[in-house]
């Protein structure tokens, strides 16, 4: 008996009428500010549209300083709306927030009744669960961290002159082609994990969490891509990263990756830390209890029946 084909999702950057070259994406984004809202009951249809067309109006209007994307959480909490958008620096954001304040179309837009009984887009999300989390992406040495005494010394961060206005976006985190390089815009599943680190091995921890990014991205080139950045404004020392895959099947590859390969199996098993400072694998450089993961689709029309 023949079976139809798993549907492919399509990915985030078709959400949007701007020519792809032109967008941000997770890969080459200076900043990242993610914004999750709880759409309210009943309201289902309003607020994915509601999302969808303030995502455009920031894409359409900032081409080059922002780009917005619209995801859904795949497991998780049901009507969860999770927004990313993507900014060239913490400079933008000021762009951004100008536009708010003087564009009368954007403002129209938000003023415009969504609900069905009239109501504005404040009826339409749950009360008070608008939150927004800052990421920017991780480099050598970040936050006076050390790695070995080299790699922090030789990032463009710290050999140029004058004060960082700016970061290279995560794609520079990555030696693949760009061809093999998967972003918020072109995944099919974007996992984001989030860790808290134990101050005392701050330094030991970022170290793990790039090099434990660089083995799947070696390994699945062109079908997972992981990117590890840092949260701007929030926990301090909590680690992100996002773990972009081809499709939600490509997650056997990345657990048959830790089951098969030895070298990527001796990551998580090595003595990372100091014998003078009690030694340990990666498991003691973290919080017990704060390492979790959200999967997140890129939203389509017509998406869970709405």
């Amino acid at each position: 008996m023949m079976t139809n084909p798993s549907p492919v999702i399509p990915p985030a950057e078709q959400q949007t009428s701007v020519a792809a070259a032109d967008l941000l994406n997770s890969a080459n984004a200076g900043v990242i500010v993610e914004r999750t809202a709880q759409v309210r009951n009943g309201f289902h249809a309003e607020g994915r549209k509601f999302a969808r067309m303030m995502a455009e109006f920031v894409t359409a209007k900032q081409v080059g300083v922002a780009s917005a994307y619209v995801y859904e959480e795949t497991f998780g909490t049901k009507d969860r709306l999770h927004w990313l958008i993507h900014l060239s620096s913490l400079d933008a954001y000021e762009a951004m927030v100008h536009m708010g304040t003087s564009d009368e179309e954007y403002r129209g837009a938000v003023a415009k009744p969504q609900a069905g009984d009239g109501g504005g887009w404040d009826r339409v999300f749950v009360d008070g669960s608008m939150h927004e989390t800052v990421l920017m992406p991780q480099f050598w040495g970040m936050y006076g961290t050390k790695v070995d005494g080299e790699r922090e010394r030789g990032t463009a961060q710290y050999t140029q002159e004058g004060p960082i206005t700016g970061l290279p976006g995560a794609r520079e985190q990555v030696a693949l082609p760009a061809g093999q390089i998967l972003h918020s815009g072109t995944c099919g599943l974007l996992l984001h994990r989030t860790a808290q680190l134990d101050y005392d091995f701050r330094s030991e921890g970022r170290t793990f969490a790039r090099e434990a990014a660089e083995s799947i991205n070696e390994n699945l080139p062109g079908e997972a891509t992981v990117f590890v950045y840092e949260e701007a404004f929030g926990a301090a020392d909590r680690i992100h990263w996002l773990i972009h895959l081809k499709s939600l099947s490509t997650y056997y590859k990345v657990l048959s990756l830790h089951v098969k390969d030895e070298r990527v199996r001796e990551l998580y098993f090595q003595e990372r830390i100091a014998p003078e400072r009690g030694g340990g694998t990666w498991a003691r450089m973290f919080v017990p209890g704060s390492m979790a993961d959200v999967a997140l689709t890129p939203h389509h029309w017509g998406m869970y029946a709405t």
